[in-house]
């Protein structure tokens, strides 16, 4: 199954109609199986950015798409070295 790099908000909507599309379901089917309106459903698509984390994985888990998060390198205004752990 071939993998998508994700690094922005903006990419999501496309990908997550792709993967809709793929998995032969419209939004109604998706709407139902989420527990929201259709309406409530097409803007989740298009608005990928406002949805939250938990809302993303059970909406992942319906399209039947894996989330896979893996490090690129330092972050982006990270002070501390490679070899730090990180401070959670």
């Amino acid at each position: 199954m071939p993998q998508f790099t994700v690094r922005t908000a903006e990419q999501l909507p496309s990908l997550l109609q792709a993967f809709r599309k793929e998995a032969g379901l419209t939004q109604g089917e998706v709407a139902l199986r989420l527990g929201v309106s259709q309406q409530t459903y097409s803007a989740m698509e298009r608005n990928a950015d406002k949805v939250g984390a938990a809302r993303l994985l059970r909406l992942l888990n319906i399209l039947g798409v894996e989330l896979a998060l893996g490090k690129t390198g330092p972050a982006i205004g990270a002070s501390q070295s490679s070899t730090s752990k990180p401070s959670w």
